[in-house]
């Protein structure tokens, strides 16, 4: 008996993941890809678009394999983002896609808009400020700095976009994603701004702009020759990970905010312009549009979480049961230390691409248990930073859900809840993007739509220890003022760093 299913497919920083999901919502088969990012000198983070493509194809052949009864109804994509993906007019990538906020590069390319357009003017327009995650910089910046392949270029693609295209043909981009391409899209008339768009893009071609779950086109013969995915079938245009994110575990109501454990941790809060709530604005964080029409975001993004932690894990040589086991032996404050989690600069809401990340409080008599446990607090610390600023901003944060990952680790989410006194409600399914996109897939082939409370349920809430709100008081603000204490020479190493990465790999 065929079973009516749909598959999402999510491309990652470190990995691609598939799922295929029945119309219940549960989980056939999961597949994954891992996979890096290059990092050819300090602030810069690419990757080849073309893997995008053979990590979907191969993940595609992988999940219908393991279902040989599988009725494909629709394929859901998502992806990091915002990224920079130029291809030219045959659709073939020009040069590497430039990454969301975790890419440094153009700086020089923020302050000529900035000052060319205007603060104000880009906030009225875009809805948020131009910093390293704002795609219209990065589209300048190779107009500046690589003319040979700025002439080539014709079109612009993000991961999901991209996967869109490879599947159907279409040269579509969802509005959330284009929202992040500031500051060329006008967030107030949801549409391209077309005198910015033409100043700064104007050889490009507009992608046309749908909402994520709206249908993009149908499977071609060549591309169900490659995936296995019968020709005809309906695929959605999608978003970036973070918002598909979202959209799988219901956080995407009037006053939720979802909390992203993965490579980076990510913060979207929603409002409803439907209740005529409007968009919020604030310098230090993202405002943008939803997945859904009606919607408006303000979001954050800390540019290292999972990352960090990984990196400690290789350094260490450890295993991650091991050294979460010697972080909760460590317990609360890490015997005395606090991290700054900026190993890779920082994104909302200091907004300052030359942070580093700093240990304070080091001795010999701390080991690895410590150091690990810092790191957790550290992310924990910055998400708290986020939110405070959220509702210095107006939001009204009433629910908070926790997604991805990371949070198969039960004492990092209990951690994030005791440093910022809130309670996180763990859904049934955290695998995320990937099953958001398979439900909004779902959604646009079904009578009636389903819901996302049947498909995946709250199962755990994860509350706070009130005796551990003085420790964490006292924690965060060590962690303010050790930014504030240690920018002036952290930012002289930033820039010996860059200095050095000149000489070694010079363009």
């Amino acid at each position: 008996m065929r079973v009516r299913c749909t598959i999402g497919v999510d491309i990652g920083t470190s990995s691609s993941k598939g799922v295929l999901v029945d119309d219940g919502g549960a989980i056939l088969a999961q597949a994954s890809r891992a996979h890096d990012v290059r990092r050819p000198r300090t602030g810069w983070v690419e990757m080849d678009g073309r893997i995008w493509w053979d990590e979907f194809v191969a993940l595609s052949r992988e999940l219908l394999a393991a279902v040989p009864d599988a009725e494909v109804a629709a394929v859901g994509v998502s992806g990091m983002g915002p990224c920079i993906l130029l291809a030219d007019e045959g659709g073939a990538p020009v040069r590497p896609a430039i990454l969301y906020g975790v890419d440094t590069r153009a700086g020089a390319q923020i302050e000529r808009m900035t000052a060319e357009l205007g603060a104000e003017a880009i906030v009225r327009v875009g809805g948020s400020g131009l910093t390293s995650q704002a795609g219209g910089p990065k589209i300048l910046w190779i107009h500046d700095e690589e003319p040979a392949v700025w002439n080539r270029a014709r079109r612009l693609y993000m991961p999901a976009s991209w996967l869109a295209h490879r599947l159907t043909g279409a040269y579509v981009l969802d509005h959330q994603s284009a929202s992040q391409v500031s500051p060329l899209y006008d967030i107030n008339r949801e549409r391209w701004h077309e005198e910015w768009w033409q100043r700064y893009a104007g050889p490009l071609e507009q992608p046309a702009l749908r909402w994520a779950g709206d249908v993009a086109g149908a499977v071609t013969a060549e591309a169900a020759a490659l995936t296995g995915i019968p020709e005809g079938t309906p695929v959605i245009v999608g978003t970036i990970d973070a918002w598909s994110e979202a959209v799988s575990v219901g956080a995407h109501g009037a006053g939720d905010l979802m909390l992203m454990y993965g490579t980076t941790m990510f913060m979207v809060f929603t409002r409803s312009t439907v209740a005529g709530e409007g968009a919020l604005r604030t310098p230090s964080m993202w405002t943008t549009a939803g997945a859904f029409a009606g919607t408006r975001n303000l979001a954050g993004g800390l540019s290292t979480s999972g990352a960090l932690t990984a990196w400690l894990k290789d350094l260490t040589g450890s295993d991650y049961p091991d050294l979460l086991a010697d972080a909760e032996a460590s317990g609360a404050g890490a015997r005395g230390l606090v991290l700054l989690p900026y190993f890779a600069g920082e994104r909302t809401p200091i907004q300052d691409p030359d942070a580093r990340g700093v240990i304070a409080g080091l001795t010999l008599a701390h080991g690895r248990g410590d150091l690990y446990r810092a790191a957790l607090e550290a992310t924990a610390l910055g998400v708290r930073h986020n939110l405070q600023t959220m509702r210095e901003a107006g939001a009204d944060i009433r629910r908070i859900v926790a997604v991805g990952g990371g949070t198969q680790g039960r004492l990092w989410l209990q951690i994030v809840s005791d440093v910022t006194g809130l309670a996180q409600e763990v859904p049934r399914v955290t695998v995320g993007a990937s099953y958001g996109a398979a439900f909004l897939a779902a959604g646009a082939v079904s009578d009636p739509v389903p819901a996302i409370a049947d498909w995946n349920p709250v199962v755990e809430t994860i509350a706070p220890d009130p005796d551990l709100a003085p420790v964490y008081d006292a924690l965060f603000d060590r962690y303010l003022r050790l930014y504030a204490g240690t920018a002036e020479v952290v930012h002289e190493l930033a820039a010996q760093q860059r200095a050095d990465d000149e000489k070694e790999t010079p363009l």
